[in-house]
């Protein structure tokens, strides 16, 4: 049995996903945290529940909530829990119709009356069921009441069909639903459903009735009934299907809710007035930036960083070699182990702590509600160049990984704005750069680090917005969308979810090290063990010296002109930790020396954050171009994004190395 589960965003879904499943997906805030449905089993038996992307309504704005309504017209579903926020219920009910009028058994899940109550409101939820004619279920999603009572509710009990004609929508219109399902008569199903949503404009279920109806047939049809809904009623078909919903809504609410008066302003708009304020706002927010990087990179971060180095570089290397030598393991086998594995490898492990302290505290402010803020903190700035605050949500998410921050463009409505968002979201730093941030400014920015990271961060945000204005006026140019989002209340996150969001974002780089990276290790070892003149070769006349020294020479007015440099940039494109496993292997590190010691005879202070700059605006990751081809299906947008970000990468270095050396800079 395939049971979907649907509402708004920010109504607790994903959260009710979980406890009815017992299995975890990513928590956020804000629309279009979850771009793709996801499947889970029920805890008490094996029954599929679909968690499907946050929606406003079945009448799809963009392609994220396109993936509902795609479902609805060719998936089978034999119930639907639609979970519903007690504190917005008007809202909600919208949604809750067009499913009633889909035709298949529903159950409410009736959330947030904790909330509700906290803004004066008291919902019943047996009138509320009586009324609606299906089963109501209170729940408190992120604690789990109520839930296990949901679970049987949906799976031991089978709910009554709903009323297809719930809403009466006048002579006019439920005549032309009866026309309409003569015309689609022993060719498809749920006729009153498509016809209504027909009428409300939405171009999916548009595109499926032509598989039954000609399309001169259905917009002659169409056309007709707004013809006719104009000339009795001085409303378009739209606006009178909605203001019959409203209508209905308006009576459920009169009797299932009560209203008492609110004494006091909720403590969320008390927060809002500082954070999202013109001024305050944008202050706050690099404020908090910098607190995380303060913990990530010297409070916190470095420390634990420096006993897992510590760790790893002598004592599990020490045991290794030891086991190795007692087997009688080749000089070629040792070599490869400690100097392409364990340097490589290890390399990148070292920074686990620090990206678990970042993905920590970018957990706590998507799952406390501050995130959302942060969009419209933003807005103003976005919609100057061309974009709005709900860009910036990808954006945001890029700087866990880019893959899913393009992913969550899908939530963006106008094509325009989405491609450039897609576009723009690589120049974010992601994760993947950090432990090359970590490792330069732990070498040439003892005492300034969390500033020096920060400015990276920042400039990767200011360098797509100067972007995104240029494309918008040139390349890109298009009608820009409105900004709306919700700000949903700010709760106090669950450690329990807040170590779960943290281990879901960083359990990929684990898994990266100890599979691509590990892969990678051994190819650049090889390459720098091997050489035209054989094997065990030095390292200067080695095959990874002369690829790093065909690119060397175009990196030397950037402040960096080595062989070396140039190999880690290289293998940079397959993976951005790819590296620092490089620099491990391809630097030769005695036991006396870190790697970071010497850096600084390759590497001045300037020319280190020319590099870092470099790293950060340079060609995406294979995965990221790949994702971007995914979703742009176009090779020359995909290589337009390579080329745009090279040459940026290249142009601004050279401005921050030959400025820095003209102001005196070294």
């Amino acid at each position: 049995m395939d049971i979907a589960l649907i509402g708004n965003p920010n109504t607790g879904k994903t959260s009710l996903f979980n406890n009815l499943t017992g299995s975890y997906e990513y928590v956020g805030n804000w629309s279009g945290v979850t771009v793709e449905k996801k499947v889970g089993l029920f805890k008490n038996n094996q029954e599929k529940l679909i968690d499907l992307p946050g929606i406003y309504s079945l009448n799809p704005l963009s392609k994220d909530e396109g993936v509902v309504t795609q479902y609805l017209l060719s998936e089978h579903v034999d119930k639907m829990i639609n979970i519903i926020d007690a504190s917005q219920l008007e809202r909600n009910l919208h949604l809750s119709i067009q499913l009633l009028e889909y035709g298949q058994p529903v159950i409410i899940g009736l959330n947030m009356m904790d909330v509700a109550l906290n803004r004066g409101i008291q919902i019943e939820p047996e009138n509320l069921s009586a009324q609606l004619g299906i089963p109501v279920a209170p729940v408190i999603a992120r604690t789990g009441k109520g839930c296990d009572y949901l679970a049987d509710l949906v799976t031991e009990k089978l709910p009554p069909e709903p009323r297809e004609n719930f809403v009466y929508y006048g002579k006019v219109i439920e005549e032309a639903i009866v026309n309409f399902s003569r015309l689609l008569e022993g060719k498809t199903g749920r006729s009153r459903w498509l016809a209504l949503q027909l009428f409300e404009g939405n171009k999916y279920v548009e595109k499926y009735v032509q598989g039954y109806i000609n399309a001169e047939t259905l917009k002659s049809f169409i056309q007709s009934v707004e013809d006719k809904v104009r000339r009795d009623c001085g409303k378009s078909l739209e606006q009178l299907v909605f203001q019959k919903r409203k209508e209905k809504i308006d009576r459920i609410i009169a009797d299932a809710a009560i209203k008492r008066n609110q004494m006091k302003i909720p403590l969320s708009e008390k927060i809002d007035a500082i954070v999202t304020n013109k001024f305050a706002g944008m202050p706050i927010f690099l404020f908090l930036m910098y607190f995380m990087f303060m913990l990530t990179f010297d409070w916190l971060g470095l420390p634990l960083s420096d006993l897992l180095e510590g760790f790893i570089t002598v004592t599990l290397a020490g045991a290794i070699e030891t086991v190795l030598q007692a087997a009688g393991a080749s000089e070629f086998i040792q070599s490869l182990i400690l100097d392409g594995i364990v340097a490589g490898v290890g390399g990148v492990l070292v920074f686990v702590p620090q990206i678990f302290i970042l993905f920590f505290f970018i957990s706590l402010l998507e799952d406390s509600g501050y995130m959302a803020r942060v969009a419209l903190v933003m807005d103003r700035l976005m919609e100057f160049v061309g974009l709005n605050g709900k860009a910036f949500i990808p954006m945001m998410i890029g700087f866990g990984c880019n893959v899913p921050g393009i992913m969550a463009a899908r939530t963006i409505e106008t094509p325009k704005e989405r491609l450039l968002t897609i576009l723009l979201t690589p120049l974010m730093s992601c994760s993947a750069r950090l432990p090359i941030y970590a490792l330069f400014v732990g070498a040439f920015f003892v005492h300034h680090k969390a500033f020096i990271v920060l400015s990276l961060y920042v400039l990767g945000i200011v360098v797509a917005l100067i972007l995104a204005k240029i494309f918008s006026s040139t390349i890109l140019k298009g009608e820009s969308s409105l900004f709306v989002i919700e700000l949903p209340p700010y709760r106090l996150p669950q450690f329990q979810a807040l170590w779960r969001s943290t281990w879901d974002k960083g359990k990929g780089f684990i898994k990266k090290a100890g599979t691509f990276i590990f892969a990678g290790s051994v190819f650049i070892w090889l390459l720098s063990y091997a050489g035209p003149s054989g094997l065990n070769v030095d390292l200067d006349d080695s095959y990874l010296a002369a690829v790093g020294g065909v690119f060397a020479p175009m990196f030397e007015p950037i402040g960096f002109n080595s062989w070396q440099a140039g190999a880690s940039l290289i293998t940079g494109f397959l993976a951005k930790e790819a590296i620092i496993s490089t620099m491990n292997i391809i630097y030769f590190v005695p036991d006396e020396a870190s790697l970071q010691g010497l850096l600084a005879s390759h590497f001045t202070p300037l020319a280190a954050y020319s590099f870092m700059v470099f790293i950060l605006l340079y060609i995406p990751c294979l995965a990221t171009v790949a994702t971007i081809y995914k979703e742009t299906g176009s090779k020359k947008w995909t290589t337009f994004s390579i080329g745009y970000a090279l040459f940026i990468a290249y142009l601004l270095a050279l401005i921050i190395y030959q400025g820095g050396k003209l102001l005196g800079f070294s």
